[in-house]
């Protein structure tokens, strides 16, 4: 029986992964350097230095990325004043508490700025535990971002339903043992996902009702 859900955030309520995208394909290009998909997306849904040593070894200048990354930063906050929310977050949200059920937030980035976003998108007081970055020592898709809301919000791990856009977030959801529906963005769409327990190309696509009951269905069924 689910009784929480826990939503990731970039990528999934808004899909800053597909503006961050941009943002690096746009500063590349004024350096001569032209960035595939392939090339970004194994860092979405994480932090690490491979994209970025990756960027010093293309360019051939070591602790170039750090100049690239400020430019990004810049013009990504510059694109970020006009984004809204993925379709359905909203009404997911105001299901799940029209449901009795818990509401978490797992999400790698750090506190300062998803508040940023969700105090703007008037969506903060929907979540009863947000974990961040700031709170863990290894963020997706090592599981304790998900293990830590589970336990603040005083449910099993398997009475609860992960949200996710990224296979780095998928990875840390079932790894913590939690359900995980995934709903991939334009950026995340080809990635090899594998043993999630549902997938939607839109949070229109199904209500969470329906979500909720296909998955107990299957639950009770196995």
């Amino acid at each position: 029986m689910i009784k929480a859900v826990v939503f990731d955030f970039d990528g999934l309520i808004l899909d800053t992964e597909s503006v961050w995208f941009e943002c690096y394909q746009e500063v590349l290009r004024t350096y001569k350097m032209e960035l595939a998909l392939e090339q970004f997306a194994p860092s979405i849904g994480t932090h690490g230095t491979e994209f970025l040593d990756y960027i010093d070894l293309t360019l051939k200048q070591p602790g170039i990325s750090a100049e690239v990354d400020q430019a990004v930063s810049r013009l990504h906050d510059q694109k970020m004043e006009h984004l809204e929310t993925r379709a359905g977050v909203h009404e997911y949200l105001a299901e799940a508490q029209q449901l009795g059920l818990k509401i978490g937030l797992a999400t790698s980035s750090n506190r300062a700025w998803i508040e940023r976003f969700l105090n703007k998108l008037g969506l903060a007081d929907y979540f009863q535990v947000i974990r961040t970055s700031d709170n863990v020592t290894k963020v997706k898709p090592d599981p304790e971002l998900y293990t830590q809301v589970v336990t603040a919000l005083g449910v099993e791990p398997y009475e609860a339903l992960a949200f996710e856009d990224s296979l780095n977030g998928l990875t840390a959801a079932k790894a913590a043992g939690l359900r995980c529906t995934i709903v991939p963005n334009p950026v995340t769409s080809f990635l090899p996902f594998e043993h999630h327990d549902l997938r939607l190309t839109s949070m229109t696509d199904m209500t969470l009702t329906e979500i909720i009951e296909r998955l107990n269905e299957s639950t009770a069924k196995g």
